[in-house]
Parts: C-alpha cells; structure tokens; sequence
C-alpha cells in the first residue's frame, strides 16, 4: 500500500506496506459541473443581501481584495466571472487589491500566475502593503481597543468585494470571510494586536471554532470598521476545482460557507497516534516554512504528547522574506525558551504569533521535517531535517514497534483531525 503525499508541484510516494496506517481526509466533494454558471447564480441570489448587480452602480469606484499567492484561490477563474457579471462597470473603475496581510508583495510573474495575463493588463492590480504609513487609512478603532488602518484604495472605493477560499484555519476558526480585509488590507499595528500572544494563545483560537474565537472576532471588529458590500468565498476539492460558492453578506455568507467545510473536512478520531504524517497540501500552500506551521498544528490536534510528526514540505521560498520568524526562531535556544519570552509583558515583535505555535507544537511532539531548506537552518528553526519521511517513519517504527498506529494527513491543514 501507499499514498501520494504533495510536495510542491508534485509529491513524495508514502510506502505503507505492512504499516497500521489510519488516512485522515477530508470527505472528497466533487467539482460543480459548471463553475462559471454557479458562480453567476450565486452573485444574483446570495446569502443574506441584494445582488451584487443591485449594489454596484456604473459610476461606482470599485475595490477588488483577492488573497495572495500563499492562497490557492482560483483568482485567474473567478475574476474573469466577476467582470463579466459587473460588465456595466468600466475597467478603469476597478482596483484590484492582493491582500497581503503582513506578508511580501508578489512579484508580476506570481501575480500573472495568479490573475492571467488578460486581468493583469486590462484592470489595476496592486499589492497591499502593511507598512507603508502613505498607503493606509485610520478608519477608526476596534472594539478591542486600538486604531486600525487599511489599504488607501480600499476604503476610498465606494464599494468593496472580498473574495476568499473557507478552510479550517488554525487560529481563526475557519478563513475566508473578513479575513480578505482584516489582516488581508490591514495596517501592521493593528495585525500586531489582534496576534498577541493573549488572542493567539487562547483555547478557543483554534480549528473549526467560530463561537468566542477571541481571533474571529478580532478579525470581524476589525473588518467592520470598513464594511464591504459583498462576499465572494469558494471550497475546493484536493483536485482545486470549486465544489461551492458561498456569496452575498460578509458574515451570513461565510457562517454558511463554514458550517458546509466544518462537515467534509474535520474528521473524529478515537485516540491520538505516536506518529502523524503530514504536508502542507503542496503548492502553493507549501512554499515556505512559515506557512508550513498550519500543516503540523493540523497534526498536532491528534499526536501523542512526545509523540513523532512527520511533515513533507517543500518549502521553495526557504523562510519568508517578511517579518521576524526567522530571528525569533534562532535568537532562542528552546521552545520553553521562546514562549517565555514571548508571554513577557511589553513583547511585541512582528511575527511572533506563527513562532509561538510552532513552540507550542515543539512543546508537544517532536517534529521532522522533509524540505529544500538546509539542514543547520532548520535545526536552528527546533526542527530535525530529514532526507526521507519514508525513511524517518521506518526508524520511529523500529524504535517503538512495528505495529504501533500512525496516522496519514495526505492534505495536512485542509484536513482538521480532532479527538472525540
């Protein structure tokens, strides 16, 4: 027996020969068997608001978030669609805005990849950028306690359009909805505040959970300070065709869109494994280390404390160019040692929140990794390289026997395990 495991553009063959293998996945949807039709009826009968022709006027300035290219949103389809139901509206009327959130502008190669030639020459695209005073907006402040600011072209626009692709997300519940506009086309002091290590650390900032997930409703205090006038969010299937469209009000739309992924992709489990296997789901969810930490927090939900994850994951862009996480990995010497400092009253460094998970994780299983980045890098990270999962898993096996459970996430984070 073995399973395909993705691994950047391809994936790595998982011998289980012999092995007490449980395949955690999530149920497989299939593909809509028109998508752009789909996709036109729900733009004209969504959920919870008027169709998206009755709110946009032709004179309308109009701002487009997509997510960026760590999303494997299938912008380069859906925005085709879009302008196509929204032809009343001229092209230089549109701005398109990649959401970045904290993270590195794309470059025109990625963002032709992610938007087509056509959209990329006909229509503005520009990247969002967090830290960048001139580019941003005070439009007030969160419930919470502090200003936000958000992307210029976004909150001048008389209507906004957030799209986004509903997965189990390891801290916000669920992704999609407001998170396009909050962090997606936020000012870096407010994504500093609503990753503190009080929001992140918190039990109910977790997989699957909506319901007083402290970062949820950072995400929706903050979005709301700018609402948008329309939805558009998508599931997909391990294949990337879209499987349903859920549209229209910010919050009602996404509600819908999250009850539907919470059946198909979070899976019970009796008992936790001594090994996990897990990716990253491969390109482009796979391209850096960073990104990576969703793939063994998906794990970690079901290992063994002290127990062994096991993470293939190609990492092409070694340790993102943003931020901190890097330094903030190798200035500590332990997990303990990071998440002491990071619990330390006053601490705020940019990044923190992905480094504390990781230490959270590290605090519980050990973690190998199967990557392209370099060995002494990823020991100073606090994980162990190796050269082959196949062969890490054989080892783990000789050492506590031959019979002992494992368990396979094959999609990592697009799979939520949890013990029942």
């Amino acid at each position: 027996m073995s399973i395909h495991i993705p691994y950047g553009e391809s994936h790595i063959v998982l011998e289980l020969e012999n092995v007490n293998a449980t395949i955690v996945e999530p149920l497989f949807v299939e593909g809509l068997p028109d998508e752009r039709s789909s996709f036109l009826s729900a733009c004209s009968w969504p959920t919870g608001s008027a169709s998206l022709a009755d709110i946009i006027q032709r004179g309308d300035q109009v701002a487009v978030c997509i997510p960026d290219a760590t999303r494997p949103f299938p912008s380069d389809r859906v925005l085709p669609w879009l302008f196509e139901y929204l032809s009343f509206v001229p092209s230089e009327n549109i701005v398109i805005i990649n959401g970045t959130g904290s993270h590195r502008g794309n470059t025109r190669k990625e963002l032709e990849r992610m938007v087509g030639c056509e959209i990329l020459e006909n229509y503005r695209v520009v990247n969002h950028d967090a830290h960048d005073p001139s580019r941003l907006v005070h439009v007030g402040d969160s419930e919470f306690g502090y200003p936000v600011l958000m992307n210029r072209d976004y909150v001048e626009a008389d209507r906004r359009i957030l799209l986004g692709f509903i997965e189990p997300h390891f801290m916000a519940g669920f992704s999609g909805g407001y998170k396009a506009a909050f962090p997606g086309v936020a000012g870096i002091d407010a994504i500093m505040q609503y990753h503190s290590a009080g929001v992140i650390g918190d039990p109910l900032s977790t997989w699957g959970n909506l319901h007083n997930n402290p970062t949820q409703e950072h995400v929706r205090a903050g979005g709301k300070l700018r609402e948008a006038d329309f939805l558009i969010n998508v599931t997909l299937n391990r294949d990337r065709e879209i499987t349903r469209f859920f549209c229209g009000h910010p919050i009602e739309a996404h509600e819908s869109g999250c009850a539907y992924v919470k059946e198909s992709a979070m899976v019970g489990c009796e008992a936790p494994f001594p090994i996990v296997v897990t990716s990253n789901n491969g390109f482009p969810l796979d391209q850096n280390l960073y990104q990576t930490v969703k793939g063994m927090s998906a794990a970690a939900q079901i290992v063994e404390k002290g127990g062994l994850i096991l993470v293939a994951s190609e990492c092409r862009d070694g340790f993102p160019e943003h931020g901190n996480y890097r330094k903030l990995l190798f200035d500590y010497d332990t997990p303990e040692a990071l998440l002491e400092a990071i619990h330390e009253p006053g601490f705020s460094v940019f990044d923190q929140w992905q480094v504390q998970l990781q230490a959270m994780i590290g605090q519980k299983a050990r973690v190998e990794i199967q990557s392209s980045i370099d060995s002494h890098a990823l020991r100073r990270a606090h994980l162990k390289p190796v050269d082959s999962i196949n062969e890490a898993l054989r080892n783990e096996l000789d050492r506590i026997g031959k019979d002992a459970p494992i368990a396979v996430l094959p999609e990592g984070p697009v799979t939520v395990p949890y013990l029942r």
